[in-house]
């Protein structure tokens, strides 16, 4: 099989989905599926679905449309704002879109308006993250804003935090999430059909939580995904942990010495990673490099340590274990790393068949 290849079980991305679903259904909250890390996967999103999300969530509308191509019978987010020069493209793939600013607004508007369909949009709030967020002492004026404009209707509000600047979803920033969709249903006296409290970051206080306000959804993708939660990437406990692998091929085998010689400077990234041992190591290379995948949250087999990586390869301590050129290495993956492996070209994406039984 040709490699490096990013192996799939789909079986337990289903399961991470089905048990944060579960878990979260008694506190009120759904689960929108987000699919932004694994390029709009339909077999991903498939498996999301069977495991009972009530949405699917990406950041592209190329991989909404491949989802949609794909005929998944769930309601579609972009989670990022649209970009003004993709108005219709947003409108086309997406029932609903994440917003801040109003001369997107307008334009979604007008193009929702040429399509002959209502566009959703959730307001997103800026809540101390700094990424995206209108302030929150003008949500009310971008409601009406939103009210403003045939061919659009707003579904709710939202925010995103641990992100840019890794603030964290506490009680106290969700219980002002909370009163800001109420200051917004008393202004327009509608009730708002969604509350979006965040993402995976969101886990540690969704779990603990023993009142969730008026948060009603969650953006779920790494935590189901990897197993992880993003804060801290503690594990999750019944989550699995290894539904996705990078394979990759041995290309050269070699006994060297464990340090380099001769006169040092940056390597072709910048940084080198610093060589522990002393005297000479079994060295490997493999067939990927960072156009492939990120050094960052690549976790290499147990006994065999990564010494570094270039665009094309990557080097490795493989200490006892007997390694030959032409064989293959399973690697695990961080959010980072399978980020970039899904969404590299070199990289070809394999979803292990789904067993009958599952269904």
């Amino acid at each position: 099989m040709i490699a490096p290849r990013l192996e799939v079980d789909l079986v337990k991305v289903e399961r991470n989905a089905r048990t944060l679903v579960d878990l979260l259904a008694p506190k009120g909250i759904r689960v929108t599926g987000v699919t932004k890390a694994v390029l709009g996967s339909p077999a991903i999103a498939a498996a999301l679905q069977r495991g009972g999300v009530t949405g699917i969530g990406d950041s592209r509308v190329e991989s909404l449309a491949r989802i949609r191509a794909a005929e998944i019978s769930l309601p579609t987010t972009l989670i990022r704002a649209p970009m003004l020069s993709r108005v219709d493209a947003a409108v086309a793939v997406a029932d609903v879109s994440l917003n801040t600013d109003a001369a997107v607004l307008v334009g979604l508007a007008a193009s929702a308006r040429r399509a002959g369909v209502v566009h959703g949009v959730v307001l997103m709030v800026e809540l101390g993250d700094l990424r995206e967020g209108v302030a929150a002492a003008e949500v009310v004026a971008a409601a009406d804003h939103v009210g403003q404009q045939p061919g659009l209707l707003l579904v709710g509000i939202g925010t995103n935090l641990a992100c840019q600047s890794g603030i964290v979803p506490d009680q106290a920033k969700m219980d002002e999430l909370s009163a800001l969709a109420e200051r917004v249903e008393a202004h327009t006296g509608r009730r708002l059909a969604l509350v979006s409290g965040g993402n995976s970051a969101n886990l540690d206080w969704a779990l603990a939580a023993t009142d969730a306000g008026r948060i009603d959804e969650l953006r779920l993708g790494e935590a189901i995904l990897l197993g992880t939660e993003p804060l801290h990437r503690h594990p999750i406990d019944g989550l699995h942990l290894d539904a996705f692998a990078l394979v990759a091929e041995v290309i050269e085998v070699a006994t060297k010495p464990a340090q380099p010689w001769g006169h040092r400077a940056q390597g072709a990234f910048g940084e080198v990673l610093p060589r522990a041992a002393t005297g000479t190591v079994r060295q490997a290379i493999l067939a990927v490099g960072r156009q492939d995948v990120d050094l960052v949250g690549l976790v290499a087999p147990p006994g065999i340590a990564i010494l570094g990586m270039s665009s094309d390869h990557l080097i490795v301590d493989v200490g006892d274990h007997d390694v030959a050129v032409g064989q293959e290495l399973q690697f695990g993956l961080g959010y980072g790393a399978l980020v970039r492996a899904a969404t590299s070209p070199f990289v070809m994406t394999v979803p292990t068949p789904v067993p009958a039984t599952v269904h």
